[in-house]
């Protein structure tokens, strides 16, 4: 899976605050002060090369969207991350264990459905 530097992460993150619906170049630039609208620009367009970003004409401009709400691409990460251990249990146990109860719960329920009807 492709990665994110730092400036496509902060581009990205305008682009998912904003998903499903999409922004233009200066819209972005908004959101991201500190650099050049081309800079921006070249970085959507790198963006897109990556398969994260979509493009479209609207008039003059170009509209962007992310392809996919940020909660795929943290999944993406996450089964890279496990990809690469030896001990897939361990590190899900690890996981399991700096969680706080309420994201427990979260787990717990997307794991075994029924037992949010059971606590009905």
């Amino acid at each position: 899976m492709a990665r994110l530097g730092e400036l496509e992460r902060k581009v990205m993150d305008s682009l998912w605050a904003a998903y499903p619906s999409d922004m233009t170049g200066r819209d972005v630039e908004g959101q991201v002060p500190g650099y050049a609208y081309t800079t921006i620009l070249t970085i959507l367009d790198r963006l897109e090369r990556k398969k994260f970003v979509g493009r479209t004409r609207a008039d003059r401009a170009h509209r962007y969207t992310a392809l996919e709400p940020r909660e795929s691409y943290i999944v993406k990460l996450m089964q890279e991350a496990l990809a690469v251990t030896s001990d897939r249990d361990a590190a899900l146990v690890r996981f399991a264990e700096t969680v706080n109860p309420k994201e427990a719960r979260v787990l717990r329920s997307a794991l075994d459905p029924g037992i949010a009807d059971r606590k009905s």
